[in-house]
């Protein structure tokens, strides 16, 4: 059995594609590496044949009608193999180094019978339009090199969460919880790092910077204007991250729910933030409508949200001077953390 599945989610990824899997390739023998061609126009689909062909025993590809972001990944866990399992968008890559020693760990901790539901590692954002460079690390809110609870967990800074990029789960742990990415929807990475958490009883940290992140670009789904015109999207994902668990009565591990309830006041500020700067009538309706379903629903957890800083941004008193003010402090922090 293969150490690890990457899944690569790829449409019209032609140019920018071989970067992404020429460095999954490191891992040679102990990773097994499934593209998902989803639908693409360009010549995606012929340079994943072509990769597979020239690397049989390593590299498997998938082609189907275009389902979106969610479906690739979808479709990668639906064929993985490996004990592990990890996705890396097609304009991304890892550190050779680094996903040496990834591996190096992860075969140690199957060899030695040790059972790890989700090992973490650093993320590095590479800035596009300026040529900078930004690691998050977890030094400060996780033990290193040692197998956890939820309860040794120390506190996150804000720009500090578990993304896609720096999780590596468990196969068995992402099927067991039963997680199914909605179709042609963007912004579902925040599902997937949120939905099986409470199925992840060990975890362990890698303090290395494995996961290069290309930010900056215009047509990301992440850049502001693109997230806009998805906010619907964006909104879709919230309401799902709301429905699925009711925090913190479904969660009984302190540390664990805190984080949690963390992380669904970060998204719930996005969206709010995203539909203030928007400023239609429509789009500020659609913020009102969010929170007012929010509390109908799950008026604990709610006032949970609301009660932290996050939440009380993110629903401010109506008026133009508020919807300024949060504006302008989404662009502060924006430019301070370049995070788009």
């Amino acid at each position: 059995m293969k150490t690890i599945s990457f899944a690569v989610p790829c449409y019209n990824s032609a140019a920018y594609m071989r970067k992404c899997i020429d460095s999954l390739l490191i891992a040679g023998e102990d990773a097994e590496i499934i593209i998902i061609d989803d639908g693409s126009t360009d010549d995606t689909g012929d340079i994943a044949d072509e990769y597979a062909l020239a690397h049989p025993d390593l590299i498997k590809v998938i082609h189907q009608e275009n389902g979106g972001h969610g479906e690739a990944v979808n479709t990668g866990l639906g064929h993985a193999k490996g004990i592990y399992y990890k996705v890396v968008d097609s304009d991304d890559w890892l550190d050779e180094e680094s996903l040496i020693k990834t591996i190096e760990t992860l075969k140690s901790l199957i060899n030695n019978k040790k059972r790890v539901d989700m090992l973490v590692c650093n993320y590095v954002y590479e800035h596009v339009e300026d040529n900078t460079s930004r690691t998050i690390n977890y030094k400060n809110a996780l033990p290193e090199n040692k197998i956890f609870g939820w309860s040794k967990v120390r506190r996150f800074r804000v720009d500090q969460n578990l993304l896609m990029h720096s999780v590596i789960y468990r196969t068995k742990v992402l099927k067991e919880c039963g997680i199914v990415l909605p179709k042609h929807t963007f912004y579902v990475d925040n599902l997937f790092v949120y939905i099986p958490l409470p199925f992840v009883k060990t975890l362990y940290y890698l303090n290395v910077d494995l996961y290069r992140y290309y930010t900056g670009r215009a047509d990301q789904s992440v850049n502001e204007q693109v997230m806009i015109g998805r906010i619907d999207q964006q909104i879709l994902v919230n309401k799902m991250m709301i429905d699925s668990y009711s925090l913190p009565k479904d969660v009984k591990i302190r540390r664990l729910s805190k984080y949690m309830l963390g992380y669904l006041s970060m998204i719930c500020c996005v969206t709010s933030v995203m539909l203030t700067i928007s400023g239609t009538k429509e789009h500020l309706a659609k913020r009102r409508e969010l929170w007012k379903d929010f509390k109908r629903k799950d008026p604990v957890m709610y006032r949970h949200v609301r009660l932290g800083l996050r939440g009380t941004i993110s629903n401010p008193p109506p008026g133009k001077v508020f919807n300024k003010a949060m504006e302008h402090t989404y662009h502060l922090v924006q430019k301070v953390f370049k995070f788009n």
